[in-house]
């Protein structure tokens, strides 16, 4: 509810910026997230995505409409102190970073602003994974070896390497940069390892990569996937890091 409230007061008034969204059709998918912790297939509702991750350019003009969100002003609570560290200034990029890289060292809190001010919202992770599984030619690569080599190539570059440009090649969807460029955040993010059937974990007890939850995991051939769910399920919403952005989904 706090969250809530300060989103409401950062965001009165402001038109949302333009983007392009990318519809992608709604049915179920074979997660390795399983929708009963077992081997049940996710379901998932007709959407839209942002054809690619929000950059620098867009997020420093969403921060200078809604200062609150500038790095010298937005509190502990909502981003750790890496906030955006990597631009000059509050309110400007400077000139080692590039307006058309994807926006990083943005918090779930943050990123969640960001899309609600684009009437909008984060992905789940269900049509994160849906999308991000599509190549340039089939709306499920997952089962082709090359395909799955070539995201865990991009796991293997070094970190500190610059980011490049939003902007690669499409997927079957007409969607950019979902493997290869930066993680990105998902709106359930802090429950993805957590058992469908609550009684397996103790209440609100949430399992760990490391542990019993990774045997429930399906398709372990997708390794690459699985790291993402390792990542993300091992952050607080607070927490900013070089690597990691996002984009934002409409429900249709």
């Amino acid at each position: 509810m706090r969250f809530a409230v300060f989103l409401g007061a950062m965001l009165g008034g402001v038109a949302a910026m333009a983007a392009d969204y990318v519809p992608l059709p709604g049915g179920t998918f074979n997660s390795v997230l399983p929708a009963d912790g077992q081997n049940a297939p996710a379901r998932i509702a007709p959407f839209a995505m942002r054809a690619e991750p929000v950059t620098n350019a867009e997020y420093l003009a969403f921060v200078r409409t809604h200062t609150a969100w500038s790095k010298d002003q937005v509190p502990a609570l909502f981003a750790d102190g890496a906030y955006l560290s990597h631009w000059a200034g509050a309110l400007s990029l400077g000139d080692a970073v590039l307006a058309d890289q994807p926006v990083t060292e943005v918090s779930w809190f943050a990123a969640r602003a960001y899309c609600e001010g684009e009437d909008a919202r984060l992905p789940t992770w269900y049509e994160w994974e849906v999308a991000a599984a599509a190549d340039a030619h089939r709306t499920d690569a997952r089962a082709d070896p090359a395909w799955r080599q070539s995201v865990l190539d991009w796991y293997g570059r070094p970190s500190s390497a610059p980011l490049a440009p939003v902007g690669g090649a499409a997927n079957v969807y007409g969607l950019r940069d979902l493997n290869g460029l930066v993680w990105e955040w998902v709106d359930d993010f802090n429950a993805l390892l957590v058992s469908a059937d609550s009684r397996e974990q103790n209440g609100a007890d949430k399992a760990r990569f490391c542990g019993a939850a990774a045997l429930t995991l399906q398709q372990k051939e997708n390794y690459a996937t699985l790291m993402r769910v390792a990542m993300l399920s091992a952050l607080k919403a607070s927490d900013t890091t070089r690597n990691l952005g996002f984009r934002c989904v409409r429900s249709l």
